[in-house]
């Protein structure tokens, strides 16, 4: 793949890109929503597998219009405590092409912004979603039918079997409503909203783990 002009991308697969998994999460700044979504997907990740198992999944975030080098809003790092999760040492970045190409799935806050990445190219339509379609399409899949998370390299694997599985049942599993599949933007928004946002994402995310990981939540 040639790379437009000025934009640094890099090569399509990594030398190791066979035994790592990238997820990157999308909204507009990357300060609110993203962020969010960013770091307690990882402290999911870390809390169920533990730190060894979990690095071969690579979780980023870029915003549409993103505040390159900007920390995270301080609500949403209150949320991020409030869940155990830490908001430390965040910078938010412009989406680039190059962090499409190299994700093997993208979550996004809203269907505007799955349409942008989506039309960014680089085969993106497959692998990318918004967060809450994805969970929506991954409540329908039986793990059994997904690669054994404890064989070796069975997280990565099993992470990529989740999303062309999730990609072949998008037809038949559509929306109940526009807003279904939406999360809003608490920019600007007093602290409770922020905390109903980061509900909101902590649930749509909860089974997306279970089924990357294997591993139901603790009660």
């Amino acid at each position: 793949m040639t790379a437009p002009e000025g934009r640094g991308i890099a090569e399509h697969r990594e030398k190791n890109a066979e035994t790592t998994f990238r997820i990157l999460h999308v909204s507009t700044g990357n300060v609110c929503r993203s962020p969010i979504t960013e770091r307690l997907t990882r402290h999911a990740l870390a809390h169920r597998l533990g730190s060894a198992r979990t690095r071969g999944l690579i979780v980023e975030s870029a915003g549409t219009w993103g505040h390159e080098g900007a920390p995270m809003e301080a609500h949403a790092a209150t949320v991020l405590t409030d869940f155990g999760a830490d908001p430390a040492g965040f910078l938010g970045r412009e989406l680039l092409d190059e962090h499409v190409i190299r994700a093997d799935l993208v979550l996004t806050a809203t269907r505007d912004h799955r349409a942008q990445v989506i039309s960014m190219g680089h085969s993106a339509g497959l692998r990318t979603f918004t967060l809450k379609e994805f969970t929506r399409l991954v409540r329908a899949i039986d793990p059994a039918t997904l690669p054994d998370p404890e064989e070796a390299g069975g997280v990565v694997e099993r992470a990529r079997a989740l999303v062309q599985a999730a990609a072949a049942l998008r037809g038949w599993l559509l929306a109940p409503n526009e807003e279904a599949d939406e999360v809003h933007d608490p920019y600007g928004a007093p602290i409770t909203f922020f905390r109903s946002i980061g509900d909101e994402i902590n649930q749509a995310l909860d089974p997306v783990v279970t089924a990357l990981t294997g591993v139901p939540a603790p009660a």
